[in-house]
């Protein structure tokens, strides 16, 4: 027999009486006693619960190989941070987890998931129709995050908080964009995020989810709309740069105008003190000239001053050889012989029409 440290009588087993010794619950069998003798593991202690204690009837309590005083063994665990673990005790809900060191009572107690508490974007894609009846693929981002104090919510009331999102981001942004054109629809991203956000918030809080943001990351319509709408703004982008220069080349065009008549306009001052100059620079030299030399009449000195200056003119004529200008033989008869031959073909003319004329009434 093997006895304990503490003297103690020995208790009857069985209805045969063996004789055992006593051993509280912590007390490990000796090596090579036989399991019948009814010592219990050490481990005896961590698979009874506190409320199976509790349970006990009043015999049992007295039995001297159950430890009164003995607890539950602990399970030390280490929760991340930034995450919330979720307690169940045999299957039942018992409590959460903070983040760090965290003593459970094992194997009765255990954690069973860790919810992060950081914040997570879910991107939700879909393809919907506008109110002018183009397809558009949108994106909308939805930013959200576990309510602190409703893990509980959180854990145990939804099973996929990402699908129930995509569920209610699906029916607003379609029943939305269908009312708007798809120019309207670029203009109103904003108010559609709104209108998310609000759905959301509303209905995600009962499940223990907080909505922080949602977005309409992109809205991207059909390939061939894409490049009709950017002819589109391409033609007009044309058609304003065409008016531009339109408007460039008018007032190009006026201004050259005015310019051209204000030089005309200082041109003909010019000539008109020019011709005055000289009007009066021949009136002085005829009269000078006929009061010097006797018997000479202002006509003769006209004549003189004239061919002076067809002299001269034949000398500017002359001097360049790379000259445009062409000079035509001419006399002073050439204006009447001009006239007769005008006269000579208006009057052949006159005369062939009449001709012709009697030539028709005769073959009539």
């Amino acid at each position: 027999m093997y006895t304990s440290s503490e003297s103690t009588p020995l208790l009857s087993a069985s209805s045969n009486s063996r004789p055992r010794q006593r051993f509280n619950a912590h007390t490990t069998r000796p090596r090579g006693t036989p399991a019948s003798l009814g010592f219990f593991p050490a481990s005896t202690s961590q698979a009874l619960h506190q409320g199976t204690a509790a349970s006990l009837s009043a015999s049992e309590k007295k039995h001297p190989l159950i430890n009164r005083r003995s607890n539950m063994a602990c399970c030390f665990q280490c929760v991340p941070n930034a995450e919330i673990g979720v307690i169940e005790r045999l299957g039942k809900y018992q409590g959460l987890a903070q983040p760090g060191f965290t003593c459970i009572l094992w194997p009765l107690d255990s954690i069973v998931a860790k919810l992060s508490t950081r914040v997570q974007q879910l991107d939700v894609r879909m393809e919907t129709k506008t109110k002018d009846n183009v397809f558009v693929t949108a994106v909308v981002s939805v930013q959200y995050q576990p309510i602190k104090s409703k893990i509980y919510d959180a854990f145990y009331r939804l099973t996929d908080p990402q699908a129930q999102i995509r569920s209610y981001v699906y029916d607003v942004v379609r029943s939305t964009l269908p009312k708007l054109d798809l120019d309207q629809a670029f203009d109103s991203k904003e108010d559609i995020a709104i209108a998310v956000k609000n759905q959301l918030e509303e209905v995600m809080q009962e499940y223990g989810y907080q909505i922080l943001q949602a977005l309409v990351t992109d809205m991207d319509p059909d390939a061939r709309v894409k490049g009709a709408m950017n002819e589109i703004n391409a033609s007009k982008r044309l058609r304003e740069a065409a008016t531009n220069k339109a408007e460039a080349d008018k007032i190009m065009q006026v201004k050259a105008a005015e310019a051209e008549a204000e030089s005309k306009y200082l041109s003909g001052v010019g000539v008109s003190r020019q011709r005055k100059a000289i009007v009066d620079g021949l009136r002085d030299s005829v009269q000078t000239f006929s009061e010097t030399i006797d018997g000479t009449s202002p006509k003769d000195v006209m004549d003189l001053l004239l061919l002076t200056q067809y002299f001269d003119m034949l000398r500017d004529v002359g001097q360049s050889s790379r000259a445009a200008t062409v000079f035509l033989p001419h006399a002073p008869q050439s204006v009447a012989s001009l006239q007769g031959a005008m006269r000579d073909g208006f009057m052949q003319g006159q005369a062939g029409s009449e001709g012709l004329a009697s030539a028709q009434m005769m073959n009539r």
